[in-house]
């Protein structure tokens, strides 16, 4: 059976969207942007082609397309196999803390756990402290800032980023998210927050090794490599946020940062830092919570570490 054949008998929502889930996985496809599989990426595929709500109930799933719908739908699907784009590139969308941001090559694809963190007001770890100043360090595309600014509109949230070209996309998602309380700024890591404070510092810093970086698939291609490659280690940008945020942080403030597969070797460099390592819905995804204080007790050999990078 030839491509128009098959494509020929495909006459409702849920044929298209079963048909681009089985050509993704016979293309050998990676779902690590948003989604993780390929019946959600044909999913949200078809559903932004012909103009629905990513939510849309099941019961339109039998809704009949016509051609030029049809038409739209699979000229989406070749360009996600043949350039391996990732889904939110194509859709420009990308759904992070219940919020809908703008998502293009300017900055990683939104999908940090935090994002669950954030819907969950930092709880248990903040307990009954108060937050008036939050920073988000890699700020990206905002969406860690602009989300915190969004579910805590009493928070005063400042996102920081190196490029320029990522802090343009995070002025547009703050508008486009009406975030009024997100200040923005440029800044490698605190380089440019002198005399700033926080009571919340999260980060989403890059955290993949050379070698991994390197190895990945073709669809981190289309991703900034700035928001990526982090050393021999992954620890590069890690180990400075840890020597540097005591002196942006509160007397009891908080230090959440995401590592990734980077977590086996910090904990091999400092295994004497008492670190929470957080528990998310689908198990531990290398993000910790540590406490000023104990950042300040063990703050000569985290320098030392840090330090030694450059």
């Amino acid at each position: 059976m030839t491509a128009d054949s098959a494509a020929a008998e495909l006459i409702t929502i849920v044929d298209l969207i079963r048909y681009g889930a089985s050509r993704f996985n016979a293309a050998g496809l990676t779902f690590g942007h948003s989604y993780d599989n390929a019946l959600d990426e044909a999913t949200q595929l078809v559903l932004h082609a012909l103009h629905l709500p990513h939510d849309l109930s099941p019961v339109y799933g039998q809704a009949r397309v016509t051609a030029e719908e049809k038409a739209q739908v699979l000229a989406l699907f070749a360009r996600r196999i043949e350039e391996r784009i990732p889904a939110a590139y194509l859709t420009g969308e990308a759904w992070f803390a219940g919020l809908s941001f703008k998502c293009d090559r300017r900055a990683l694809v939104p999908r940090s756990p935090i994002a669950e963190m954030i819907e969950q007001g930092f709880q248990p770890w903040l307990g009954d402290r108060e937050v008036h100043r939050a920073l988000d360090l890699c700020t990206g595309s905002g969406c860690i800032a602009i989300a915190m600014a969004h579910h805590h509109p009493d928070w005063q949230v400042d996102g920081v980023d190196i490029s320029d070209e990522a802090l343009a996309l995070a002025a547009e998602n703050r508008e486009r998210l009406h975030a009024h309380n997100v200040r923005l700024l440029k800044s490698d890591l605190f380089s440019a927050l002198a005399g700033e404070r926080y009571d919340l510092i999260v980060s989403n810093p890059p955290y993949v090794t050379h070698a991994e970086t390197d190895a990945l698939p073709r669809e981190y291609a289309h991703e900034p490599e700035l928001g990526l490659r982090a050393g021999d280690d992954g620890l590069d940008f890690a180990l400075k946020i840890l020597r540097d945020a005591p002196g942006h942080l509160t007397g009891d403030g908080l230090l959440v940062c995401e590592v990734g597969e980077a977590e086996r070797a910090l904990v091999e460099l400092l295994p004497e830092l008492p670190l929470a390592w957080v528990e998310f819905r689908v198990g531990q995804m290398g993000v910790f919570v540590a406490e000023r204080s104990d950042l300040v007790a063990h703050h000569a050999r985290i320098r030392a570490l840090a330090d030694a990078r450059g």
